[in-house]
């Protein structure tokens, strides 16, 4: 029987729109494709998810394309500007909530993406808890966080659904003994989350 939802924010709960952003910001095709292999291509993004200090790991990025500092450094001081909220991220929590069920999140996550806009996190108090990637210097799809979020909140993962927009952090779920929904939309998402529930009674 289910009875744990466990949800990814970027993209599930919160919309990370980065390419339209950072087009819009530096206009220039050429441009747009350095900055961005710099903050992207390299890796060192994903270092924020670990926990890594964001100026160290800036100062990574501006290294990798030196010609073009002052743009890396203009797209990562208004980040904000590509993160919104999900209109239906409220009450779909609330609404698996009033069914019964528990609410946590399991998300690559940095400090730096959580201060830069911590309103599109509003629908946080209202889950019971969750695990920040940042915060544990692990990510998905490693199998250990998953295991982590487990040990902490006390969880069975045959009783636990997890919702992801990348494959990889589904499979690895269920690898683990969770079932799994590839998030694609909102509609897509809830149907086959639906479709679960019924299942397990």
């Amino acid at each position: 029987m289910i009875k744990t939802i466990i949800f990814d924010i970027g993209n599930v709960l919160m919309d990370w729109h980065f390419k339209t952003y950072i087009k819009g910001l530096l206009k220039d095709d050429e441009l747009v494709k350095k900055v961005t292999g710099a903050i992207y291509g390299t890796g060192y993004w994903d270092e924020l998810d670990f926990g890594v200090d964001a100026e160290e790991v800036f100062g990574r990025m501006m290294e990798a394309e030196p010609d073009y500092k002052s743009e890396i450094r203009l797209v990562l001081d208004h980040v904000s500007e590509c993160m919104d909220k999900k209109e239906y991220a409220i009450p779909w929590i609330k609404s698996l909530k009033e069914r019964g069920y528990k609410v946590l999140y399991l998300s690559n996550y940095s400090e730096y993406v959580m201060q830069a806009k911590p309103e599109v996190l509003d629908f946080l108090p209202l889950m019971d808890g969750g695990i920040f990637s940042c915060y544990v210097g692990m990510t998905k799809p490693d199998p250990r966080i998953y295991h982590r979020l487990c040990q902490e909140y006390g969880l069975v993962p045959e009783e636990c659904v997890f919702i992801d927009d990348r494959p990889e952090n589904v499979q690895a779920a269920m690898d683990y003994g969770m079932k799994g929904v590839c998030f694609n939309d909102f509609e897509q998402a809830s149907r086959e989350l639906n479709g679960l529930l019924l299942a397990s009674g």
